[in-house]
């Protein structure tokens, strides 16, 4: 039953990427969404653990077993500009089957999150046409934030060296962090350094607190001179 349910989900992403342009000259045209909406795209192989990283800093939760994804999802509020906004967190399939889907995620896209494990050097590598995918849909990618990220640093069985991927993430002009979706290690500081990493406003995973009435009252009194 959850196969066959499974195998439908997956028919349904095929016939909606059949039916979005495959011309890479065409530039994907997309429906505005809500301004307030901060659009993050994780990507990465499949089993890099991309969904639990994702699902570990919005949740705080972590599942042994790998479930494939297509594409989910997930929002959480945070700060922008000192007001309330939407983070859009979207977790992308680790199969190439579905081109046209990842270059309209890209064109939504305001900041990216690249996954590796460091347990396979292969991982890293496929990452490399994903990143010029980006490239040639944003042109100029100076100021677009993007992370490279090896996960899974809690095990043993590395085949990629911290400073081998701190040298491709050099190469391509990202920003770089080993995180632990299993031990929960540099997960929310992942998410806090990709949103520091937004110039063009600023950007906070800490909502500004609404101060009470006699926060504000100490506030106003404070500085006062009182006649005895």
């Amino acid at each position: 039953m959850a196969e066959d349910l499974a195998k439908r989900h997956r028919q349904q992403w095929l016939d909606m990427d059949s039916m979005l342009p495959k011309d890479r000259s065409i530039r994907l045209r997309v429906m505005p969404e809500q301004s307030n909406d901060y659009r993050v795209v994780v990507f990465g192989a499949g089993g890099v653990g991309k969904s639990s990283l994702v699902l570990r800093f919005v949740r705080g939760t972590f599942r042994e077993s790998y479930i494939p994804t297509i594409e989910d999802t997930y929002r959480q509020v945070i700060s922008c500009n000192k007001n309330v906004c939407t983070l859009q967190i979207t977790d992308t399939t680790g199969s190439h089957q579905f081109p046209a889907m990842q270059r309209l995620s890209i064109s939504k896209g305001h900041a990216f999150i690249l996954v590796y494990s460091i347990t396979s050097r292969q991982s890293l590598e496929e990452l490399k046409p994903i990143f010029d995918v980006i490239c040639e849909i944003k042109g100029d990618i100076d100021g677009i934030p993007i992370m490279l990220v090896g996960n899974k640093c809690d095990e043993s069985c590395r085949e990629v060296s911290t400073r081998d991927g701190a040298e491709v993430a050099k190469r391509w002009g990202c920003a770089f962090l080993e995180t632990s979706a299993k031990t929960n290690y540099n997960v929310k500081e992942l998410f806090q350094e990709l949103l520091q990493l937004e110039k063009r406003r600023t950007m906070s995973l800490q909502l500004e607190s609404k101060k009470s009435k006699s926060q504000k009252r100490r506030e106003k009194l404070k500085g006062k001179c009182v006649v005895m």
